[in-house]
């Protein structure tokens, strides 16, 4: 695992699909890097090629995921949690709204609020909940 400078890092746990996670994020975000991922070999507590660490990176900030156990209870996601991201181009916030949006649910459709031009409450097809914001 490779250290970086950031010293809080959002680490999320998959029921067996983190890399198809990780791949689909690689391509929602600007600039997004799956910068590693290390997997469960024969004798690990976890299924054998599944994701034991996996590492993205986007926006300058980094997304930590692993894959639970087939056997194991795979706890879920919540809207209780969120992702704030900031954007300042408003093509690029509907992108990445649009594909986050695809197959998922959208709990507050993008609308003006307070000072911004654009907030939304989204959460994905994985059940990961984001806050997508356009100054």
């Amino acid at each position: 695992m490779e250290q970086t400078n950031q010293r809080f890092s959002p680490f999320l746990t998959f029921c067996g699909n983190a890399e198809e996670a990780m791949d689909f994020y690689a391509t929602v975000f600007p600039g997004a890097k799956i910068e590693s991922i290390t997997r469960f070999t024969e004798g690990q507590p976890g299924e054998v090629g599944k994701v034991m660490n996996g590492q993205l990176s986007f926006m300058g900030q980094c997304l930590m995921f692993l894959d639970m156990a087939a056997n194991a209870e795979c706890p879920p996601f919540s809207w209780a949690t969120s992702f704030y991201v900031h954007f300042s181009d408003e093509a690029e916030y509907d992108n990445v709204f649009n594909a986050l949006a695809d197959g998922g649910f959208v709990m507050m459709k993008q609308e003006p609020f307070m000072q911004f031009r654009k907030v939304a409450w989204v959460t994905d097809k994985y059940g990961i909940t984001w806050q997508p914001v356009l100054a």
